[in-house]
């Protein structure tokens, strides 16, 4: 981290992503590799760009930097929130957010991003998956449980559950 010079903070939505860096300059980009190619343009050499884990929005943009040879770092969102909470500021913009995440980046040790192979990635998303439909088991076993109690439950909607969870169990069983 002593090599950098320049700190950048990135405001990452589905569409757009908003940079700042250290001296206030913004700008605005599109959330797609068109926008990437400009932040590029954008940033200096001996920079850090720094964003927020966004769920989904900030990966492509981390990994497209990271292959670029970019220093990027993730960080934790609620970290940032409370940096901003100990500012006291009251603006909240995507503008004043990346500039609250470059000075967090100046103020703090951040965490260095490393990109993930493909293996990794795609290892990652069957997780995530894998989540998904065991919590949507659960709730369909609910269900079912639910309408059993009823009494008299409806046999479309108890054959429609039981293909459901059938589903989901294979589903389940091709992921592992």
């Amino acid at each position: 981290m002593d090599k950098i010079k320049h700190f950048y903070g990135v405001d990452i939505s589905k569409s757009f992503f908003d940079v700042v860096n250290q001296d206030g300059k913004h700008d605005q980009f599109s959330n797609d590799v068109k926008g990437f190619k400009g932040l590029l343009k954008f940033i200096q050499k001996d920079s850090l760009v720094v964003m927020e884990a966004t769920g989904y929005y900030h990966y492509r943009l981390a990994q497209y930097l990271y292959e670029k040879g970019i220093t990027v770092s993730v960080v934790n969102p609620l970290s940032v929130k409370r940096f901003i909470q100990m500012k006291l500021s009251k603006i909240k913009t995507d503008k004043s957010d990346a500039k609250a995440i470059c000075e967090y980046a100046q103020a703090t040790q951040v965490p260095l991003y490393t990109a993930r192979n493909a293996v990794q990635a795609e290892c990652l998303q069957l997780l995530s998956l894998q989540d998904l439909y065991l919590k949507q088991r659960t709730a369909v076993k609910n269900k079912i449980h639910g309408e059993k109690a009823l009494g008299t439950p409806s046999k479309t909607v108890s054959r429609s559950l039981v293909r459901t969870l059938k589903q989901l169990e294979k589903e389940l069983d091709q992921i592992e």
